[in-house]
């Protein structure tokens, strides 16, 4: 399949997918492009607009996974309204699910957090992740425990264990730890995409079938 792997950071989903496919990724930070180029040489990597890239190239793909900017939505954020200044929660996440939803002919997921409100579009809850998609998902994704988030001391390390990536390889400007934080489990990367196939194998059938 043809892949467009939006917010790419470093791969956390896509790192079970193998290279059978024509993955695009991108990603905005050159410091995370250029590591996940490195991780994964046979991707186009492209340092662009994850969310005007959609707009111009959706036509050309099979399959688009997004991974929009989370904190706006975050009931962290929501917990620290009295210590820092606020701001509009990012409603690109809509466009973009609304986006896909109407206009991709294709199969899609849109991941992000469970935010401190309730979601204005209903979603696939999985862990602690919203899944926006246009087939079903199973019910558990993963078997593997998340290690404790709530954590200072180590957190990137034990993350680092988790994802199987040296997060300090890193010399951008983010933080480490939300970089970390914010990947997916690698095995739910791989049963959302494998479900994906399995639903569009179906229909490619019974299309066959038809004829």
């Amino acid at each position: 399949m043809k892949i467009l792997n939006l917010y790419a950071c470093l791969g956390g989903n896509r790192y079970k997918w193998g290279d059978d496919h024509d993955i695009t990724a991108v990603e905005w930070d050159e410091e995370l492009a250029r590591l996940y180029q490195y991780r994964f040489p046979k991707d186009k990597v492209i340092v662009a607009d994850a969310h005007q890239y959609l707009l111009d190239h959706y036509k050309e793909y099979d399959f688009i996974w997004s991974s929009p900017p989370c904190p706006t939505h975050s009931r962290f954020n929501l917990s620290m309204k009295t210590k820092r200044k606020m701001k509009y929660p990012n409603m690109k996440l809509y466009q973009e699910i609304i986006f896909l939803e109407y206009y991709f002919n294709g199969k899609y997921v849109v991941e992000n957090v469970i935010p401190f409100y309730e979601p204005l579009i209903p979603a696939q809850k999985r862990h602690r992740h919203l899944y926006w998609c246009n087939f079903n998902l199973p019910k558990v994704l993963t078997e593997r425990k998340n290690p404790d988030l709530s954590r200072t001391k180590g957190l990137v390390k034990a993350l680092s264990k988790f994802h199987d990536y040296d997060f300090t390889k890193y010399k951008g400007k983010q933080l480490r730890y939300k970089i970390a934080r914010n990947l997916v489990d690698y095995e739910a990367g791989k049963t959302i995409l494998d479900t994906a196939m399995g639903v569009m194998i179906k229909q490619d059938t019974k299309q066959t079938e038809l004829w």
